[in-house]
């Protein structure tokens, strides 16, 4: 075959967002304004429905779906806050799977949290063969001291939240919820913990916009077999909107929560909204737009807090990646079935995005290559590489990290993530690629494979 240059994972543009952007920067309103308020009723609309046409301009759509989704900077910074919002701090154990990106664990410890590393299943769920935390030694990591677990819905593959809730609902005699310090936020997260009565559920979505899974339990308390989208399952989620995913702003991300009515017994969503609002602009009352009413210019700051607010720019770019993101899904499928039919004909392992109940969003593509080492398996990134096709590795466990082996973690206590790692290639997978190139891809992996293993 003619040679190709397969990028990893470019953006997929339109017209249709350059158009959008276009018309922010004349319109004089480029910081958070009403394109982000937009997004965020849209976003709600869509983890509700499935459905990315819902009209949110109208009163009742507005007071349906607003105050429900907080778009920001980035995931990293919607999982911080969440955490904010729950009122972990130090003192408390966060629970992490070993196996997946920084920014799962590194926003519990900016609140000053331990994060609590576990290792992950033999091989990967035994259904979808995706990187999931091993339950059991979940439910043996938690503490009196345990105040979340993060989960993390890898690829896109959405975890066994029925599993997860069964387990934290079951160790409520564990848990002790914070007190109040008198501040503003401290008693709105003393509210929440007292109203849940258990370990918070924070799901890291990263991966996973438009994903869904029949589920059982939910953060809100439900006991019904379901499909839901993610977003509404667990207790507090963060999406990410980086260039890399499905789903772009450029840069951005985005809060939402599902909890059950023990918590709104004390607590409304125009409440915590409005935390996460003071949380990502200075802790400043008032954001530009509400200042520019007459007379309105005076603001009070809450707390000394942080920025990390979307823009308009960025949530145009979103506007219009959600008009296209149903059929963006669509064809992140197709090209799932092709790479699957290859893998299974070449004898590699790869996840499964679609079993019953479990629908992915489609997002990574990773393999494992049997009896090959790190060596071998660099080598064959290298000559893929050098064949115009570029790969890469999700994730080096964080255990092997510098950051995390001075904290004191050790990859040798991780066996099940060190040997999902080892061998593993994610094959570029995005909404650019035409047939003909992942069948460029396909012929190379098969050739380069052979050629390593001699």
């Amino acid at each position: 075959m003619e040679k190709r240059t397969i990028d990893f994972s470019p953006p997929d543009i339109s017209a249709l967002e350059i158009a959008e952007v276009e018309e922010v920067l004349r319109s004089g309103w480029i910081t958070t304004g009403p394109r982000t308020k937009m997004l965020e009723c849209r976003l709600a609309a869509y983890i509700e429905t499935g459905k990315t046409d819902v009209d949110c301009s109208s009163k009742e759509a507005i007071e349906k779906y607003s105050q429900k989704v907080v778009c920001l900077n980035s995931a990293t910074a919607a999982e911080e806050l969440n955490f904010r919002i729950l009122g972990v701090g130090p003192g408390d154990e966060v629970i992490v799977p070993a196996y997946s990106y920084t920014a799962s664990a590194s926003a519990a410890i900016h609140c000053g949290a331990t994060v609590v590393f576990v290792d992950i299943q033999k091989d990967g769920d035994a259904r979808t063969h995706c990187p999931e935390m091993d339950y059991d030694a979940m439910e043996k990591a938690i503490t009196h001291r345990t105040k979340a677990i993060v989960t993390v819905d890898f690829g896109g593959i959405v975890c066994d939240y029925d599993r997860i809730f069964e387990i934290v609902e079951r160790k409520r005699n564990l848990f002790t919820p914070v007190k109040s310090d008198g501040t503003l936020l401290s008693d709105l997260s003393s509210r929440i913990q007292h109203g849940l009565g258990r370990i918070a559920v924070v799901a890291d979505c990263a991966h996973s916009l438009g994903a869904s899974r029949t589920v059982l339990y939910t953060g809100q308390g439900k006991t019904e077999q379901k499909r839901r989208y993610c977003g509404a399952i667990a207790d507090m989620t963060s999406f990410s909107f980086h260039a890399v995913k499905n789903y772009t702003t450029a840069e951005g991300g985005a809060s939402t929560w599902c909890l059950p009515q023990s918590v709104y017994d004390t607590v409304t969503d125009k409440e915590i909204y409005k935390f996460y609002q003071l949380l990502s602009l200075h802790g400043q009352n008032k954001d530009a737009l509400a200042k520019t009413k007459v007379g309105a210019w005076e603001y009070d700051i809450i707390g000394p807090w942080y920025k990390c607010n979307m823009t308009d720019i960025m949530a145009a770019i979103g506007l219009r990646q959600l008009d296209r993101y149903l059929g963006l899904l669509e064809r992140r499928k197709q090209m799932i079935k092709m790479y699957d039919a290859a893998c299974d004909e070449f004898g590699l392992f790869h996840m499964l995005h679609h079993a019953d109940g479990i629908d992915s969003s489609d997002h990574l593509y990773p393999i494992r290559v049997p009896e090959i080492g790190v060596k071998q398996r660099n080598k064959i990134i290298e000559k893929m590489a050098e064949r115009g096709v570029a790969t890469n590795v999700h994730y080096k466990p964080m255990p092997m990290m510098t950051a995390y082996k001075s904290l004191g973690w050790n990859i040798k206590d991780f066996p099940n993530t060190y040997d999902y790692y080892h061998n593993l290639i994610t094959l570029p997978f995005h909404t650019l690629l035409s047939d003909e190139d992942v069948e460029y891809v396909c012929k190379n992996l098969k050739d380069v494979i052979d050629e390593i293993r001699g």
